[in-house]
């Protein structure tokens, strides 16, 4: 009898076993198809799709995947930033969960404010004095632009030729470096109209924007001194404002006007390898102005559009630049910052070269003259950055 019962449950116990595995099996089965259903009926704004898979990943800091490939090869930790904090885990699991950094509080703003999104922009190198509540500021559409002549700059104190102040003292040095009559760098400006205040005799910033003193004439001074020291430079003189009105074009789709000027220039110079869009920054003088040797300078910054895919290499040039300025003047440069998201261009024309970069120099309360004066300097850094790659690639400079 009790052989019979022992039987009788261990039938049971199978049935009920293959009861539940069927059931689970069930379970898991209408569980995916009602997960496929959601996927592909579902409007496009809630499917799970790439862009949302990128958008969701690009939240975690890349350390995060170094230190988790780290524990399978450790070539990756190798290459981890020694300055970049140890990884926190409540606070990958917060950003993953909510896309909330705890140490970013734009992240939670931004999705609650109106318009505050506009504000995607990345800190990569700050500067002295910046942070996120002064990041570079694109002026908005101008009232209308000052036609008439501005006032007269100060005279401008002339370089020192090295070469010739050698000669008269009667020292030889060796011939100056040179590109050999190739233009290597190439200056556009995709808001030539921007200006300075003070050099208008202007006060509201709407009347910040002259055809006749504006952002070219930093962008013409710092041609200049690259000239000087050997480095041929063309200065591109496209009124893009003008190309705007001609074919009915918004203020905002100047980077589109420009872009054709600039693919242009890089397919009919061969040689052009280094392109700078120079801009005038909307934030106060505060923040945009630093005294060096007795003398007002306008700060310059590095943007660098995240949005072109190849932008990494841009980032390098934009961050050497930076420190070679900051190791020479420091707080001369307010630092690095990528842009990206609604409401900016994010590309900037960047993806013309692997060396590109835009440059704000100074703000709407600086001068031309000081804007001028940075010019001339960010030349002479860039000239040292530039023949010091040249002997690294092994460039024979004449």
């Amino acid at each position: 009898m009790g052989k019979k019962r022992n039987s009788f449950q261990r039938k049971r116990s199978g049935v009920l076993f293959i009861y539940k595995r069927t059931l689970i099996l069930i379970s898991a089965v209408l569980c995916l198809l009602t997960g496929i259903a959601a996927l592909t009926t579902a409007g496009p704004a809630y499917r799970l799709s790439s862009q949302a898979l990128t958008d969701w990943t690009r939240q975690l800091d890349s350390t995060v995947y170094l230190d988790i490939l780290g524990n399978e090869s450790k070539i990756f930790r190798s290459v981890r930033p020694e300055e970049a904090p140890p990884i926190q885990l409540s606070n990958v699991f917060m950003q993953m969960l909510t896309t909330i950094k705890p140490d970013d509080p734009r992240t939670l703003l931004g999705s609650e404010i109106p318009g505050f999104s506009l504000y995607e922009n990345q800190i990569v190198i700050a500067g002295e004095g910046t942070n996120y509540t002064n990041l570079p500021i694109e002026s908005g559409q101008p009232e209308h632009v000052i036609e008439e002549e501005p006032v007269q700059e100060q005279e401008k104190e002339t370089p020192v030729d090295e070469e010739q102040k050698s000669a008269e003292d009667g020292e030889e040095t060796e011939p100056a470096p040179s590109t050999d009559g190739k233009d290597v760098v190439y200056i556009y400006y995709t808001h030539n109209q921007e200006s300075y205040l003070p050099s208008l005799d202007a006060q509201q910033q709407e009347n910040a924007y002259n055809k006749n003193a504006n952002v070219t004439h930093a962008g013409e001074a710092l041609a200049k001194r690259l000239e000087e020291l050997g480095i041929g430079t063309i200065a591109d003189q496209t009124d893009i404002g003008a190309i705007l009105n001609e074919r009915g074009m918004a203020y905002h789709q100047s980077y589109e006007a420009s872009r054709e000027v600039v693919e242009a220039a890089v397919a009919e110079h061969k040689d052009v390898s280094f392109v700078f869009d120079i801009h005038r920054d909307s934030l106060k003088r505060k923040d945009t102005t630093k005294e060096i040797d007795g003398k007002t300078y306008a700060k310059v910054v590095f943007v660098v559009g995240a949005e072109n895919k190849d932008y990494e290499k841009n980032l390098k040039l934009a961050t050497d630049l930076h420190k070679k300025i900051e190791a020479e003047y420091p707080g001369l440069s307010r630092g690095v910052i990528t842009k990206q998201g609604a409401g900016v261009d994010g590309v900037y024309n960047q993806d013309v070269s692997d060396n590109a970069a835009l440059l704000e120099i100074g703000g709407v309360e600086n001068t031309l003259e000081e804007a001028q004066r940075t010019a001339e300097l960010f030349a002479e850094i860039f000239a040292d950055y530039y023949w010091g790659a040249e002997k690294v690639q092994g460039g024979q400079a004449e």
